[in-house]
């Protein structure tokens, strides 16, 4: 079942410059513990109702959308500004939602196990925020929701992304189709690329190694092009990335100016001092009753990564420089700094 799963990559080489709250953090629950740096949440919902017929026909867009949140990237900028880490959460983990009430007056619904993504059909996006935060034990200040529509419209304002491949990749499900090489994408090609996720049986962990693939071009580009340290050219970019004001969004009062502000910061962090990993995986848990199958994150390793985020730690040790595997191999992935996932 293909769904948005990290349409929204483009997003976070802006988003990643979200900046301090505005207002006061979250209060982390499941014993996360207060957060040194800045961490944000990128969503990506597989909504599809703002792009055209048309646009579906054309790439492959359509289906029955779950009202999910199927990318989720938990991005972690130092307190120093100088490094990021880029860590992709699998939509299919399991997950416990915590204890939440639809309404101010509505009755509590208690603490349950679900599928990750399966919290923005509850609870929208700031569900989602308390789950990643009580999985993680990470406490996330600021999040960013996308749907296609802006995925979409973000890419195209800024002249394409330019990605590339050392071999095809060919989904049946989104028609995607590139052969070896580089390939300048638009807004609708991009969302078959970062959708895409059976071109191999790497399946999801595939998919979010493309969309960190996507991040660095996207990255490179928007910084190649001044893009990020314009502040007219940026605020343009940023008002897609928010949308409308009915769309919620969890920054400050002024989440256009945060982008701004430091997306030209951040323009100064190298690809060498970007880190982009998935949440280490042991396996698949016993399919459950109205839950289905889930990822089964591997313990120990998951809360060594999550424990260098809070301690505002790199992923990498030092003198290190791992290569990725194409396609990632399940159970062995590893962390990769930026330069790895860029072109050559």
């Amino acid at each position: 079942m293909s769904r948005l799963c990290g349409v929204a990559v483009l997003c976070a080489a802006t988003a990643i410059g979200c900046g301090t709250p505005e207002q006061p953090p979250l209060t982390p629950v499941g014993g996360a513990a207060p957060a040194k740096g800045t961490d944000i949440l990128l969503l990506g919902t597989d909504g599809r109702s703002t792009i055209t017929e048309k646009e579906r026909r054309k790439f492959h867009a359509g289906g029955v959308p779950c009202n999910c949140a199927d990318v989720m990237m938990l991005i972690h900028v130092s307190a120093g500004r100088d490094r990021v880490s880029v860590i992709g959460l699998p939509r299919d983990s399991f997950a416990t939602i915590p204890a939440y009430r639809a309404t101010p007056s509505g009755r509590q619904r208690p603490a349950h196990p679900a599928k990750l993504n399966g919290a923005y059909a509850e609870g929208g996006a700031s569900l989602v925020e308390r789950t990643v935060e009580a999985a993680t034990g990470v406490s996330v200040e600021q999040y960013l929701q996308l749907d296609f529509r802006r995925f979409i419209d973000a890419v195209d304002q800024v002249g394409g992304v330019e990605v590339c491949t050392a071999r095809r990749l060919k989904d049946p499900k989104t028609k995607l189709n590139l052969a070896p090489g580089r390939h300048l994408l638009k807004g609708g090609q991009s969302l078959q690329y970062v959708r895409s996720r059976k071109v191999d049986r790497s399946a999801d962990l595939g998919r979010i190694q493309r969309q960190q693939r996507f991040l660095v071009a996207a990255l490179e580009q928007l910084t190649a092009r001044k893009v990020l340290t314009d502040p007219v050219l940026m605020g343009r970019v940023a008002r897609t990335l928010l949308g409308p004001a009915k769309v919620e969004q969890g920054f400050g009062k002024d989440g256009v100016k945060a982008l701004v502000t430091l997306a030209s910061t951040l323009s100064k962090v190298p690809a060498t001092r970007t880190e982009f990993a998935t949440v280490p995986v042991a396996g698949f848990n016993p399919p459950r009753d109205g839950i289905g199958s889930t990822l089964r994150w591997h313990d120990a390793k998951a809360k060594a990564m999550f424990t260098k985020v809070r301690e505002d730690r790199p992923l990498i040790a030092a003198g290190t420089d791992p290569r990725p595997a194409d396609p990632p191999v399940f159970g062995k992935d590893v962390p990769v700094r930026g330069h790895r996932l860029a072109c050559p």
